[in-house]
């Protein structure tokens, strides 16, 4: 075997080596309990000028839908389903926007897939 080969006459390597290990171990716990944390939080946006608000959570679940009853028009359906869509998507991507900014703070920006 070649001389500084094996862990030997390479002084440093192996605790550089522990130290970027120990990074990566309290990258990941931190990563663990964002995740945790951002699952448990809840989003809300309205639409139709707020007559419709919907309220999810970071794992994508509705946990509430509010309508004004002055929003129930039996005419137009069609106009309270799209309000509800609407508020829907936006507090999913209020809460996706949210998970990406909080996992980009952790991981400063190494671009992992998350």
């Amino acid at each position: 075997m070649a001389k500084g080969f094996g862990g030997r006459g390479m002084p440093g390597m192996g605790g550089m080596n522990m130290n970027m290990l120990k990074q990566a171990q309290k990258m990941q716990q931190d990563m663990m309990r964002m995740q945790q944390e951002l699952q448990e939080k809840e989003y809300q946006a309205a639409a139709g000028g707020g007559v419709v608000s919907a309220v999810v959570n970071g794992k994508h679940e509705l946990k509430s839908l509010t309508i004004d009853p002055e929003a129930v028009d039996p005419e137009d359906v069609e106009m309270l389903q799209d309000m509800i869509v609407a508020a829907v998507n936006e507090a999913m991507r209020t809460a996706d926007s949210d998970a990406a900014s909080t996992m980009q703070s952790i991981t400063g920006g190494l671009g992992l897939p998350f």
